[in-house]
């Protein structure tokens, strides 16, 4: 859709201020092409977003091409190409248009400004913690407090399942049960599953505060694979805690939704009351296995749920004022609207000051 004024102004104002916030902690700016050979487009982790990507044909060279689904596959090759010897960990940061085949329930258009980072290279749980943190840092900066961070384990339900034995049929019913949060049906399908299947039902119903949920895993009966992903996230969860104490922190140790790329905690930024998603992200691998991790925000979304942006002042300039009042009305932060005709009028124009000739004076409704 179009984006007309002010809201243009105000988007492109605040992915600035996202970005500002990224820069702030060492993350530095690439910009990938919005239309990439099908090849590069979509290996690695881009395989997860091909069904979401538009294809056409470049007719020069009669190879398939496709337009950005999501962009972090594509600072991954930048990453392991373009970059392959900066030292790690290398922390980028990105703002840009993707575009999408299908758009979902909650967010139905196919076309989303996306502004994000990525940090490639570093595989501690503190690197996934920096990412949520640099992300949180950003939408305050921008006037959204009050957020929530809900993390998710993607990997914690197959894991459990593969360790349980049970058959395709039934790993594929629970699969969907879970998928559903349908926590009568997930109890009634584990039930007879054997005792690794039975934690199913605990672990949908620990959804909720992160301490709280992390030691429903901790007094679990896990299985190697399990546990080790269950220590990862309460590694994760106690770094972002040490440096954000105050930050409202979920953990839903048996989600799965979302880019099937994420091969560790997955995160999703809610904002206060019902704004809704804001921002997505998670450790995945990127090209040749290099762990990363990364963050992507969303402009229209945070655009909503962030404090009404006061606009900039236009002041009128009628007819005769000179070029050195205009630079200085400039200099103060006025966008100038200069007369091309005595038939120009500040209040059509959308003026909200006239240039008197000494000085901007505000303009009452009803006049100019």
């Amino acid at each position: 859709m179009d984006l007309l004024p002010p809201e243009a102004e105000q988007e492109a104002a605040l992915v600035e201020a996202l970005m500002e916030g990224f820069c702030r902690y060492g993350y530095e700016r690439v910009k990938p092409p919005l239309l990439e050979f099908e090849e590069g487009l979509l290996a690695g982790s881009g395989a997860a977003v091909s069904e979401q990507t538009f294809r056409l044909m470049d007719p020069v060279s009669q190879r398939m091409m496709g337009l950005r689904a999501d962009t972090t596959p594509q600072v991954a090759r930048i990453a392991a190409t373009r970059l392959g010897l900066q030292a790690r960990p290398l922390r980028l940061c990105y703002s840009g248009q993707v575009l999408r085949v299908r758009g979902s329930e909650l967010a139905p258009a196919r076309q989303l400004p996306q502004a994000g980072i990525e940090l490639i290279g570093g595989a501690a749980p503190e690197a996934d913690a920096e990412v949520a943190l640099v992300a949180a840092e950003a939408l305050a900066r921008v006037g959204v407090t009050g957020i929530t961070l809900d993390v998710t384990l993607p990997r914690m339900a197959h894991a459990l399942l593969a360790a349980a034995g049970i058959g395709a049929a039934l790993t594929d019913r629970l699969i969907h049960a879970l998928d559903r949060k349908d926590a009568a049906a997930v109890t009634a399908l584990a039930e007879g599953a054997g005792p690794i299947a039975a934690l199913l039902p605990r672990l949908l119903a620990a959804a909720g505060p992160a301490a709280q949920a992390i030691e429903v895993l901790r007094a679990a009966d896990l299985p190697e694979a399990a546990r080790a992903i269950a220590e990862n996230a309460a590694s994760v969860i106690g770094a972002i805690a040490a440096r954000a104490p105050d930050l409202r922190v979920t953990l839903d140790p048996v989600e799965f939704r979302g880019f099937q790329y994420h091969v560790g905690v997955a995160f999703t930024i809610f904002g206060p009351g019902r704004t809704g998603e804001l921002a997505r992200g998670g450790r995945y691998l990127s090209v040749n296995d290099e762990p990363a991790t990364g963050m992507t925000l969303y402009p229209d979304a945070v655009l909503r749920a962030a404090p009404p942006a006061p606009s900039r002042p236009r002041c009128f300039l009628p007819l005769g004022t000179t070029a050195a009042a205009g630079a200085a009305l400039r200099d103060e932060g006025f966008a100038t609207v200069a007369a091309l005709s005595a038939a120009d009028q500040a209040s059509a124009l959308r003026c909200t000051y006239l240039w008197d000739g000494h000085r901007a004076v505000p303009i009452q409704k009803g006049t100019g």
